[in-house]
């Protein structure tokens, strides 16, 4: 059995811009990016802490040290400049793996969406 299991996370960002005229997807600063151990392209739910509202999208890789985090497309209609929110990205591991997972890679920011601290809490030998 594979389970879906919460691998990174970007904690309580501010939404530095929303592009309704945009294609789609979310741009995220380079750092955050790489502190998360994400990847350009991959799937991730955008959480707004002000509405409630999830979204799933993608990553575009932003200009590192610039702070961005910027809905793209639709959800430019649900998310606004300053709201905070939760970035999240999953992936399928078994249940053994699972069970040792003791808590996703989590980054945290501050209001400008820099660096704070960054816990490690998976490896990538569990991802399938």
């Amino acid at each position: 059995m594979l389970l879906d299991v919460c691998l990174a996370k970007i904690h309580r960002a501010t939404v530095t811009g929303a592009d309704l005229d945009y294609e789609g997807s979310v741009t995220i600063d380079g750092l955050l990016i790489d502190a998360a151990g994400l990847l350009p392209g991959q799937a991730v739910l955008v959480n707004s802490l002000a509405t409630g509202v999830s979204w799933k999208t993608y990553i575009v890789r932003g200009e590192e040290g610039k702070g961005e985090i910027i809905l793209n497309g639709p959800p430019a209609h649900l998310f606004k400049k300053g709201d905070m929110v939760i970035i999240l990205s999953y992936v399928w591991v078994s249940e053994e793996d699972a069970k040792k997972m003791p808590h996703p890679t989590t980054v945290f920011v501050d209001d400008k969406n820099k660096i704070t601290k960054v816990r490690k809490g998976w490896r990538p030998e569990w991802a399938l």
